[in-house]
Order: structure tokens, then C-alpha cells, then sequence
């Protein structure tokens, strides 16, 4: 994490989007596919039917809202976009493209995407991911490519979307 800010604004090198009422926000080195994993998820929420948005590619900007009578880091966190990359996506090998966007999203969930591996075929339970004192719910992701990635998450964490 970058940029800690005096409002506790952290300026994470990842992309974050909206589907539905659910906001993800991809994690991963660059070149991990994080941009192509969050325009695939878009591009399949919106064929069925869904709400889908994008928040922030490659910056996102991550603020810490703490909820009246919770304790610290037991609040939300909020993913906005610096102004210059608003609804920019970069597409390796295509260009940047521009997209339907959102301001802001509530984050729900980390996606972190990461290189096959034989080792880690079963990710730990309850992993979480923590920035800014607040710990979102973190579901790892093979950056392999596949044609649907929106349903590997659905299957990973299918109560984030169906109470919505």
C-alpha cells in the first residue's frame, strides 16, 4: 500500500468495480490480469442483466468509513478513482478503453489474483485483506484466464450477491 493520507486514504495499485450492490476491488501484481478479470466481470453482470460498474483501474483510492458505535476497523471501505483515470480501463494489447462508471462503491469483498499453482489448490478460510485499519472478506482467484470469472466468485462467496 501507497499514499496513506492524513484523511487515511490509501492509494492501492488495484481495480475496483461495482456489480449489482456488491463492489470488488482485484488485487495482484501488475500485469496479473486484474484490469481483464474486473472488464470480463462487468461485461458478464451485464449480460445477466445486472447493474455492473466500473469504480477504478489500475489507482484506487480506498477511505476507511467508520460506522457510529462500531469499534475501530469494523467499519466499510469506500473505493473511489482519481479524477485523471475515471472510467479508463487499460486492456493490455487492445488499448485503454472507456467504460461505465460509478463515483464511488461500498467494498464487499478482495479478489486477489494469482498464478496457478499445484501447492495452493485450497486457499486458507476466512482470509482477509486489510488496508486502512478495516478488513474486507478476501477470496483468491487463479489469474488463469477463464472465460467467466464473475461465476468462479459467485460460487466462492454467493452471499454477497444474493441478499441484494
Amino acid at each position: 500500500m501507497t499514499g496513506e493520507a492524513a484523511s487515511g486514504t490509501v492509494n492501492l495499485h488495484a481495480t475496483a468495480i461495482v456489480v449489482g450492490a456488491t463492489g470488488l476491488l482485484f488485487l495482484g501484481p501488475s500485469g496479473a490480469g486484474k484490469s481483464r478479470t474486473a472488464f470480463a466481470c462487468l461485461a458478464q453482470a451485464r449480460a445477466r442483466g445486472w447493474h455492473a460498474a466500473l469504480v477504478a483501474d489500475d489507482r484506487t483510492l480506498v477511505t476507511p468509513m467508520l460506522t457510529p458505535g462500531r469499534t475501530p476497523g469494523a467499519g466499510r471501505l469506500i473505493a473511489s478513482c482519481p479524477a485523471p483515470l475515471e472510467g479508463l480501463v487499460e486492456l493490455r494489447g487492445t488499448g485503454i478503453v472507456t467504460v461505465p462508471r460509478t463515483p464511488r462503491a461500498v467494498l464487499d469483498l478482495a479478489v486477489a489474483l494469482e498464478a496457478p499453482s499445484a501447492e495452493g489448490r485450497l486457499p486458507p478460510e476466512n482470509e482477509t485483506f486489510s488496508c486502512a485499519g478495516t478488513a474486507l472478506p478476501l477470496l483468491r482467484l487463479w489469474a488463469d484466464g477463464a472465460a467467466d470469472p464473475l461465476s468462479r466468485i459467485l460460487a466462492g462467496r454467493p452471499a454477497l450477491f444474493s441478499a441484494r
